[in-house]
């Protein structure tokens, strides 16, 4: 009998981390690892340290002690970052510029180029019409604005997506038409790093999720595990159990 084994290599690693804002400690002593080609879901309350922790992967925030790899390079390191694409909380692209405009700029920026029937394939399965396309970016709605987001990161041909509560402000069907297209990346061998408050979706999402909450890590390992740690039929249950404790 012949056994397989994969072994899947560290993509971010967090360890010990510490962040504070004056006199408030946000991070304190977080580890947390991501492997290379899963989907791991940062949950937590709003102002729980998700967008900091996120922030300080990216080195857009500075710690203030503790350690953090990206590629097994320090996230301090420009080409760390070679193979990210980030999409921030409360996205918001240059207002001058067409909705074409912003997508051909995000594609020069990470070096891509694409045949136009990629793109519209991508576009397409977001319902961003070719219209919506034509308008400046001020003057679509939040939940166009954020696809228009989206498109960028999933049109950036980058193997570790960071995501910041990618789908505020979409619609229910601009969900699932998300959720189709990161279904996709998933058969490629993309690793995708989202944070949400929704936690039906890191339930449906995520391989792996971790729950930050004052300050710390409270749990970190498969939706299930977690069930199975905490109670509940689903991870919302979980989650309520596992901050009341």
């Amino acid at each position: 009998m012949e056994c397989f084994f994969i072994l899947y290599a560290m993509i971010i690693d967090c360890q010990q981390v510490v962040k504070s804002f004056a006199k408030k400690r946000v991070l304190d002593g977080i580890d947390l690892q991501v492997q290379t080609g899963e989907f791991f879901g940062l949950v937590g309350m709003n102002g729980s340290g998700k967008s900091t922790l996120i922030k300080s992967v990216l080195d857009l925030v500075g710690i203030d002690s503790g350690m953090i790899m990206i590629n097994s390079k320090s996230h301090r390191m420009v080409h760390s970052r070679d193979e990210v694409a980030y999409l921030p909380d409360r996205f918001s692209p240059p207002a001058h510029l067409r909705g074409q405009d912003f997508i051909q700029y995000m594609l020069r920026l990470h070096g891509r180029k694409h045949a136009k029937q990629q793109i519209d394939s991508v576009l397409d399965g977001l319902e961003l019409d070719k219209a919506v396309m034509q308008e400046s970016v001020n003057k679509l709605s939040k939940g166009m604005t954020q696809k228009l987001g989206l498109a960028s990161c999933l049109l950036s041909g980058k193997k570790l997506l960071i995501l910041d509560e990618p789908m505020s402000g979409l619609d229910p069907r601009a969900r699932v038409l998300f959720k189709k297209q990161l279904a996709g990346l998933k058969q490629q061998g993309v690793t995708v790093f989202f944070s949400s408050h929704v936690l039906a979706d890191v339930e449906e999402m995520a391989d792996t999720m971790a729950v930050l909450h004052n300050s710390q890590i409270y749990f970190s390992g498969a939706p299930d595990e977690f069930k199975q740690t905490y109670g509940g039929d689903n991870v919302e249950q979980a989650y309520m159990n596992c901050i009341d404790k």
